[in-house]
């Protein structure tokens, strides 16, 4: 899987360098896992933990509400992964509307994670910046057009959001998805969408990508910036329970229907569109967002509250397991096969 990475227009020297800092960070890895990063979930503490545990932490750079807060993030996050190589991520969004874009991409230049993900624009408004550094840029996309442009803005690796992703979510079935795009594209992928459990992890691996996004599973880790109550209501809570709506940030995102309801959202509401609001303004606004808890459409693998070193010891059994009956399975075919074909 990893020789095929480098984008198909790129400078040889550029796609050298990609293909050997990206293989150097998937083999540094338990399991092939970016732990997605979430809005007013993810902050350093579960960075740092995903990154001991070996797997990729990260965070959106709006979880910290003030820049000296992010600064203080980044500096703890780089000081605590540094010791043992882990490598981290950091989402910036890029939407015009966000008006601290500059300021955070400072403090990024800075601190030189080494993935930076954006969400939400063009990751042109930062591929010098990251590049001049070593770093690695990856787009976040839900759309094939959305895809091909961040490949030609210059984008080292795409994050597909497929349908079924907690938060801001896709419309695109991910065996659909990531066939159109590897037709153009042989750089790195990170799937995203409702993977939520060791097989999730494997079959985003067959469908050609290099890593999964799983966000929703780690939500409920004890090292997550959510309440307890938020906790409760995803162990609680099943695929039935989640609403895809564009009520409450104006893009289409997947919320759990109970906090929606408590919040004041009608079955009516629900079906409007809201107005696309990146502003830090509204993403500190701490009453709009109280009790407004996203989860993806794998929610009903949340079924306790865990550290992440407990959850990704989980997988990583899970997906031995997965391995050893993929093996054994295949091994059951090719017999099969030489059988009927008269070998021995």
């Amino acid at each position: 899987m990893l020789d095929r990475i480098g984008a198909v227009d790129r400078p040889p020297g550029d796609t050298q360098n990609v293909r050997r800092s990206f293989a150097d960070l998937v083999r540094s890895l338990k399991l092939p896992v970016v732990v997605a990063p979430m809005f007013l979930v993810s902050g350093p503490d579960l960075v740092v933990a995903a990154c001991r545990a070996g797997v990729i932490g990260s965070f959106p750079a709006p979880n910290a509400r003030t820049l000296h807060d992010l600064e203080a993030w980044f500096h703890a996050i780089k000081s605590s992964c540094r010791s043992n190589g882990a490598s981290w991520a950091v989402n910036l969004i890029v939407h015009l509307s966000n008006n601290r874009f500059d300021d955070e991409l400072r403090l990024v230049q800075e601190y030189q994670p080494p993935l930076v993900i954006t969400a939400l624009g063009s990751p042109a408004r930062l591929i010098d910046e990251v590049h001049d550094y070593g770093g690695i840029v990856l787009a976040d996309v839900s759309t094939v057009n959305y895809a091909r442009k961040a490949v030609a803005s210059g984008a080292d690796g795409l994050v597909l959001v497929c349908a079924g992703a907690g938060g801001h979510t896709g419309e695109y079935s991910p065996f659909a998805f990531t066939h159109e795009v590897r037709r153009f594209w042989r750089g790195p992928i990170v799937l995203a969408g409702a993977i939520s459990d060791a097989r999730g992890i494997r079959a985003a691996q067959a469908l050609g990508a290099d890593l999964a996004y799983m966000g929703t599973r780690f939500i409920a880790a004890r090292e997550s910036l959510v309440s307890d109550d938020y906790r409760k209501m995803l162990v609680a809570s099943h695929l039935d329970d989640v609403v895809t709506t564009k009520a409450v940030t104006g893009i289409r995102a997947n919320f759990l229907r109970a906090s929606l309801e408590r919040a004041g959202f009608t079955a009516d509401l629900l079906d409007t569109d809201g107005n696309v609001d990146f502003s830090r303004e509204r993403l500190t606004d701490a009453k709009a967002w109280k009790s407004i808890w996203g989860a993806g459409q794998g929610v009903g693998c949340v079924e306790r509250i865990s550290t992440v070193s407990e959850i990704v010891a989980d997988l990583a059994k899970e997906y031995s397991e997965v391995l050893k009956a993929e093996a054994d399975r295949l091994g059951a075919v090719s017999d099969s096969i030489v059988q009927r074909n008269g070998g021995d």
